[in-house]
């Protein structure tokens, strides 16, 4: 295989030095996640300790995620200090789907917190202080809109840069399993990818409960449709990293089906359900039904509201799907 030509574009800012720079506050976000591991399981330690019930569910997934994370972060950050084209490409890819993430976070604190206050208002005795807003609503929300919404369009600024693109393609001027698929495609590649394994992880650590139109599976045979679901994804991810439209079929169709699965049985169940077939306390269940996001409909319409945007993905990286990028490269 031929190394690239030197970039189209000849006149071009070095950013060597914006690289270490954001490669390296890139590897201390990953030092952070990693700090969370030990802190969710003494966090669950000191409830315990405390008397709270105990809440096993989810510890393990939220561990395994964090250390991952960390682990990626780390390994992204040292590849934008050495001018790695993959790194560039993959923080990219990273930074636009933390500003994702972040706002759609955002407009869920913004919806969930009210209701967080009213329900703080209504166990106020009469006549007892009112809770601190500032503290249990501004600044979570500051917060958040900093971690979510200023640090990530910072990320996407820096590394969507032709400037940023060049210099990376100068100090590293080999073809990179990155530049097999166009951004789009290898974004879409990466998240199911990762969405297979999480499937992988539903099946073992949420007692492979699954919402299948209308009831609830569980228990084996959940965890079996969870497992051939993650292998379908799986499978998907390689298949379009390829730019084979037979992953992107899949990908459709499982989501079409997922979507009305997951409409028709919220529209006769609640949430909560769900979580007490999880085993979650039944204290925890009890203060979740005090949020109206919930209730079946509630779920129902936030379901609609995330699949939509997926599709709308989905029906733009179609007209990458022709295999002859692929054939090329390899020409």
């Amino acid at each position: 295989m031929n190394p690239p030509a030197v970039p189209a574009w000849t006149a071009f800012k070095d950013r060597k030095t914006g690289l270490v720079v954001f490669g390296f506050f890139t590897a201390l976000l990953g030092v952070f996640c990693a700090l969370f591991v030990p802190l969710l399981f003494f966090g669950q330690a000191i409830s315990a300790k405390g008397g709270a019930p105990a809440q096993n569910v989810g510890i393990w997934p939220a561990a395994l995620i964090y250390g991952v994370m960390a682990i990626v972060l780390v390994w992204l950050g040292i590849g934008s200090m050495m001018a790695r084209r993959w790194a560039g490409a993959l923080l990219l890819i990273f930074s636009w789907s933390w500003l994702v993430i972040g706002v759609t976070s955002t407009a869920v604190m913004g919806f969930v917190l009210p209701q967080m206050m009213e329900a703080m208002n209504s166990a106020i005795p009469p006549g007892g202080p009112p809770p601190p807003t500032a503290l249990l609503v501004w600044i979570p929300m500051l917060t958040i809109g900093f971690i979510y919404l200023v640090l990530p369009t910072a990320w996407l600024l820096f590394y969507r840069s032709r400037h940023v693109k060049a210099t990376c393609e100068t100090y590293d001027p080999i073809v990179r399993w990155t530049d097999r698929a166009p951004l789009p495609v290898l974004a879409a590649s990466l998240w199911l990818g990762l969405s297979g394994l999480m499937m992988l992880v539903m099946a073992t650590a949420f007692k492979g409960v699954l919402p299948a139109f209308g009831v609830f599976v569980t228990g084996p045979l959940g965890s079996a449709i969870y497992v051939l679901y993650g292998v379908a994804l799986g499978y998907s991810a390689w298949a379009i990293y390829r730019l084979d439209v037979r992953g992107w079929w899949i990908v459709v169709v499982s989501l079409c089906l997922w979507t009305v699965s997951a409409a028709v049985t919220y529209s006769r169940h609640d949430l909560s359900e769900v979580y007490s077939l999880m085993g979650y306390p039944e204290q925890q269940i009890q203060e979740m039904r005090k949020f109206t996001f919930v209730s079946g409909q509630g779920v129902v319409w936030t379901t609609v509201a995330v699949m939509l945007p997926m599709f709308g993905y989905l029906l733009y990286i179609r007209r990458f799907l022709t295999g002859s990028r692929e054939r090329k490269l390899e020409s």
